[in-house]
């Protein structure tokens, strides 16, 4: 069960000092804290919590979850997060949800064309590529390169021998999504797109693999994003991501630089070289 698995990854990670408890000099053979010292903070019975952790307590209040959220000094957004995987497991789903759509209408491919020439893209809630305009596409090098089908920034990420190249905090941008899947995946993690996207990563990247065990839920996001790019050189970039409405996920992801800059310069120069059939309103940009 996807509560259990938040409570412990968050429980062994979270030391005895940082909650105030005094560690002997014994050996600790648990990492992080041991359940009785959770449930000690949290001011609920060890059975009880055991049976939160094993799966077989679905229906904890709303002031035993604060109470674990202060002692594991959970955040707001991995704190709603608890929540929200307390509401699944306490309802039942007999079959997952099929996947969402992958259409991406008419309306927003004329967006994504007037937003040229900022690198523009729509991405699902799996972060497939499902639309773009030229520079959307040719900002992460490479990319194109993938079958429409298999375009995924997360895959892009994790996968694609160039990605540590593109960017220089590989390592932050890794986390990060890592941290934004498991968000989505949490409250929903039967869901195909999601099942499909997270085994094959676990089976072809042990970096993933190794994130992926961390359960961490909140995406340390920059506003601003550096590329080394192999056709224009260094480039850094505002980028900014919303929620599309009346979507079934879909989220639009814009990068911007300030006019007159190097940066925009760069910029102009990959919406100006990049293949233009790709993602252009005028042609199908993907083939579903």
């Amino acid at each position: 069960m996807e509560l259990g698995r938040f409570l412990r990854a968050r429980r062994t990670q979270t030391s005895p000092g940082e909650v105030g408890l005094t560690v002997g000099t014994g050996l600790r053979r648990t990492p992080g804290l041991r359940r009785e010292e959770l449930a000690t903070l949290s001011g609920i019975s060890i059975d009880y919590y055991v049976r939160l952790e094993r799966g077989k307590e679905t229906r904890p209040s709303p002031s035993v979850l604060d109470a674990l959220a202060r002692a594991l000094r959970l955040d707001d957004a991995e704190h709603q997060h608890l929540r929200d995987l307390a509401a699944r497991a306490a309802r039942y789903a007999p079959e997952p949800a099929p996947p969402p759509s992958r259409t991406v209408g008419p309306h927003l491919k004329l967006v994504l064309e007037s937003l040229r020439p900022n690198p523009a893209y729509i991405v699902s809630r799996s972060m497939d590529l499902l639309a773009w305009n030229p520079g959307g596409l040719a900002l992460y090098a490479g990319l194109a390169d993938w079958p429409a089908t298999q375009r995924n920034l997360a895959r892009y990420l994790f996968l694609h021998p160039t990605a540590p190249a593109l960017f220089p905090d590989w390592d932050n941008q890794v986390r990060g999504c890592v941290a934004r899947i498991r968000a989505q995946a949490g409250t929903d993690p039967d869901a195909p797109d999601f099942t499909s996207l997270v085994g094959e990563l676990l089976l072809k990247s042990p970096d993933f693999a190794k994130l992926w065990d961390r359960y961490d839920v909140v995406g340390r996001k920059k506003k601003q994003k550096t590329f080394h790019h192999p056709q224009v050189g260094v480039l850094t970039l505002s980028g900014q991501s919303m929620h599309l409405e009346d979507t079934p996920g879909q989220r639009l992801g814009v990068y911007t630089a300030e006019p007159g800059t190097p940066d925009h310069d760069a910029m102009l120069l990959l919406d100006m070289t990049a293949p233009q059939p790709a993602g252009h309103p005028e042609t199908r940009a993907e083939k579903f």
